[in-house]
């Protein structure tokens, strides 16, 4: 653990401060660029550089402040890691921790965004795609069975993840989804009484400014989103939205994402060919899944040229990465208070049921343009079967994708 700095501030207790931040952040970028697959194996790496390396905190510490942001929407590593910037330097240690995690994926993301773009206008096929395509229906087919798997183990959560998916299923409206995550939580907390009792606290003393910043962001960008119809506003309020109410991860993320910019909008911002190879480009990358973001925004702006591209790219970032950032910097003030109150412990287990079937409905969305097409079965099944029974690491799987893509 980092010490103190003394309350009587000296010139050298300064500087050390400032070099420890540094090195902080000179840590996070590194592991921005070597931390491969997903919030799981991000946890193993957080804990082998920043608690058992460096000593920024103690591993009780580490995995307390996980499971905090596993409640709150969002991306849960990045937020683990804005959380330990927080409580070591305080929210502008925390912010330039948010940008150098998801800084290296987004501008890969963004850059193969504007490739696929190009390719397009010189009216380059992505046929070499085709393989990689089915891999990315076998990754969210796994990520459904994993959820399910580690989530879905009470009646009442097997009922609510069964609802979830039938319902998302039919019902394919963005509004879908916050209202199963509300009511999914809503009826787990009555289960309040299987969580252990712990002292009770008051919550009178909060500060608030940043729940106020979170909310005017967010009404304030759908109203002005709805009087403009500028497309930057309207991806921003679509991004930061999703953003808020997302549980479950990248691949819940991806559900939402696929059907509010392929499936459900009228223009089609991006094609179900384009949004598969996106993702899985995606599995190839260190870093956030929730960086995706950036794909799906350049693409969506590419009607503007590179610069609306680029534009689109950084908005939507901005969108989904600023509200978990803002809770963190609001909960964390009160969340060992918070955390004492059964109901909210209690509601977790119905938000990652209907998480887990959100991602299960849009594994069978996604894998229904695939059917008549017996080579793609074959890839499907065979990059579910290397992700659940063998050590294959996802970048080769997609990688041997994409090459045989070009072979053949």
């Amino acid at each position: 653990m980092l010490p103190e700095v003394p309350l009587h501030k000296t010139e050298s207790s300064i500087s050390i401060k400032k070099v420890r931040h540094l090195i902080f952040l000179k840590d996070v970028f590194l592991l921005s660029l070597s931390a491969f697959g997903g919030p799981q194996a991000h946890l193993a790496l957080f804990f082998n550089i920043l608690v058992k390396k460096r000593g920024y905190l103690t591993e009780a510490e580490l995995i307390e402040l996980n499971s905090f942001c596993q409640i709150l929407p969002g991306p849960a590593s990045t937020q683990t890691l804005t959380a330990i910037g927080f409580k070591i330097g305080g929210p502008r240690l925390a912010f330039l921790t948010l940008l150098c995690w998801i800084l290296p994926t987004v501008t890969i993301m963004t850059i193969a965004a504007i490739a696929i773009s190009y390719l397009q206008n010189e009216s380059i096929p992505l046929y070499f795609t085709r393989f990689i395509q089915p891999m990315a229906v076998g990754f969210v087919a796994s990520a459904a069975y994993k959820i399910s798997s580690g989530t879905v183990k009470t009646k009442t959560s097997i009922v609510l993840f069964i609802i979830s998916a039938v319902v998302c299923y039919f019902i394919q409206t963005p509004a879908i989804f916050p209202i199963c995550l509300i009511l999914g939580g809503f009826t787990t907390s009555f289960r309040f009484k299987k969580q252990p009792i712990e002292e009770s606290a008051s919550l009178k003393k909060i500060e608030w400014s940043n729940f106020f910043l979170f909310a005017g962001i967010f009404i304030g960008a759908a109203l002005l989103g709805k009087m403009t119809n500028a497309l930057p506003i309207r991806l921003f309020e679509n991004f930061f939205r999703n953003g808020s109410l997302i549980f479950g991860g990248g691949q819940a993320l991806s559900a939402m994402l696929y059907k509010e910019f392929v499936v459900f909008d009228q223009k089609q911002y991006l094609t179900h060919e384009e949004f598969l190879s996106g993702f899985a480009l995606l599995q190839i990358l260190p870093g956030p899944l929730f960086a995706f973001s950036s794909f799906v925004g350049a693409l969506s702006m590419r009607e503007f040229g590179l610069g609306g591209e680029i534009l689109g790219a950084v908005v939507a970032a901005a969108g989904i990465f600023l509200p978990g950032t803002i809770m963190i910097f609001f909960i964390i003030r009160f969340w060992d208070r918070l955390k004492k109150y059964r109901a909210v412990r209690a509601s977790l287990e119905g938000i990652n049921a209907v998480s887990a079937g959100i991602v299960t409905a849009t594994a069978i969305i996604l894998f229904q343009p695939l059917q008549g097409n017996i080579v793609s079965y074959f890839i499907m099944g065979g990059t579910f079967c290397l992700l659940q029974f063998t050590k294959v690491p996802p970048p080769i799987i997609i990688i041997c994708g994409l090459l045989s893509g070009f072979i053949f």
